[in-house]
């Protein structure tokens, strides 16, 4: 028993040794992190860019490899749209084909591209793959994308809503009340061309009676009275 304890105690601290190395192992191949627009929108017809970063303990080389995918709306399986690996290669076939291009910088870490002549068949989730050796495992961001037509994502929000529910009644009174006012003082300046005014020929026959300024003040008098006792 006793040769067979110390055995095993020496056995220990070589187990203990290999821990930090196993560690150290797998902290370097998990050193890479990727991120992405979680949720982007865009319209028919229209280009849209999807912005992918990355972060790596390595420098970049040749070995670093950029893939897209992409999932329909519907479901189904992945498509692959696009690859970089020190160029560019966007698909050649699918619905993607000739609508892909780079737009991003590896230098900047930038892993992002493009997509031209957007359709509602490209509504799905897009996936930002990233490997640049030894870095090879890390997290796989998606981006979901959202395309409608121009003009028809146009919401009234609440606020916008009660602001035109508090204009629009206000706009048509002081429309009704200006046809209004402007209808008196229109009546106004009639009366006053008619019953003020006189030929230098005409000579009344009629003996004179009240002057001009008496038949204003009875005649706003009677406005006043009109729309006092209107019916409304």
């Amino acid at each position: 028993m006793g040769p067979l304890l110390g055995r095993r105690k020496r056995q220990k601290p070589g187990g203990a040794a290999l821990l930090p190395l196993l560690l150290l192992a797998v902290g370097r191949v998990r050193s890479l992190e990727i991120q992405a627009d979680p949720e982007v929108q865009a319209f028919v017809g229209e280009p849209v860019t999807l912005r992918c970063w990355f972060q790596s303990s390595s420098p970049v080389t040749e070995k670093l490899t950029i893939d897209w995918t992409f999932r329909p709306l519907s479901g189904g399986s992945l498509q692959p749209i696009f690859h970089y690996q020190s160029d560019a290669y966007p698909t050649n076939r699918g619905t993607f084909r000739g609508r892909v291009s780079w737009a991003g910088d590896v230098a900047k870490r930038d892993a992002s591209i493009a997509i031209a002549n957007l359709t509602l068949n490209d509504n799905g989730t897009f996936s930002c793959t990233v490997k640049n050796p030894p870095d090879v495992q890390h997290n796989i961001p998606q981006t979901l994308l959202t395309v409608t037509q121009r003009g028809a994502s146009l919401q009234l929000t609440s606020a916008g809503l009660l602001s035109i529910l508090v204009f629009l009644p206000s706009a048509v009174v002081v429309t009704l009340l200006l046809i209004r006012m402007g209808k008196k003082f229109g009546l106004l300046k009639r009366k006053k061309n008619v019953s003020c005014k006189k030929s230098s020929i005409e000579v009344s026959d009629e003996p004179e009676q009240a002057g001009c300024g008496e038949r204003l003040t009875r005649w706003c008098v009677q406005c006043l009275d009109t729309d006092e006792e209107g019916p409304y």
